[in-house]
């Protein structure tokens, strides 16, 4: 909820007003996106995790029931109501970063304004990285590393959402989905002395898949980009 409130504070300080936040719903452009907010995470799971399950570089977290049913049964339910539930806690985030931040680094003319917003979201999140409370893998530095990689690419790929929409509503709706299906079914399904070294935010894994899915990304956008 801090950087919410931390660009609420600042708007009224400056006396900004509230216009430039995109509440709007944004219409059809955000319908759009909504398979792809429910599926992104899935994919990106089911890629990192998978991989990382069926090599036994970690160990899935085995549930009554076959593995397969049990597993379906949590992402699909993280899908839609994980994500409902997630949508306060996630606006209290995007309604600083790609609310606030990223629309004035774009305004003051910073070189590469999503790589830097990215890089800035993933150093919030570092100070607890070190104190161990979130996704601190065996190696502090490459944990730090990874986890930029990590969440700089989802970055990318929520920043042009919430651009190509003009909504804010698609980069909640992805930011609440990824805490629900990542963290609360991909997470908790894991397990294993390494599993912070191969999966999580932190993990090589998962860090690949999302420089993969910005690639995919950027090459979608650009081929749109020619054909209008």
């Amino acid at each position: 909820m801090g950087p919410g409130l931390s660009s609420i504070l600042t708007r009224l300080m400056l006396r900004e007003g509230f216009a430039d936040i995109s509440l709007r719903f944004g219409g059809i452009l955000t319908l759009k996106t909504l398979p792809f907010v429910l599926l992104f995470p899935v994919v990106v799971g089911s890629l990192a995790y998978g991989f990382a399950w069926i090599t036994g570089l970690v160990d899935y977290v085995h549930t009554s029931g076959s593995f397969i049913w049990a597993l379906m049964g949590s992402v699909i339910y993280q899908m839609f109501a994980g994500t409902l539930f997630g949508v306060i806690s996630s606006a209290g985030e995007e309604l600083g970063w790609r609310g606030y931040m990223l629309t004035r680094l774009i305004t003051a003319g910073v070189p590469k304004p999503i790589l830097t917003s990215g890089l800035i979201w993933g150093a919030w999140h570092i100070p607890a990285i070190l104190l161990g409370s979130y996704y601190s893998g065996p190696s502090l530095g490459l944990s730090i590393i990874l986890f930029l990689i990590t969440i700089s690419s989802f970055n990318f790929v929520i920043s042009h959402l919430r651009l190509s929409t003009g909504s804010i509503w698609p980069a909640i709706l992805l930011h609440a989905s990824w805490n629900a299906v990542i963290q609360d079914s991909f997470d908790l399904s894991t397990s294993g002395e390494n599993a912070y070294l191969w999966t999580g935010e932190s993990g090589i894994l998962v860090a690949l898949v999302m420089l993969f899915a910005v690639w995919v990304f950027s090459q979608r956008s650009q081929l749109m980009q020619h054909k209008i």
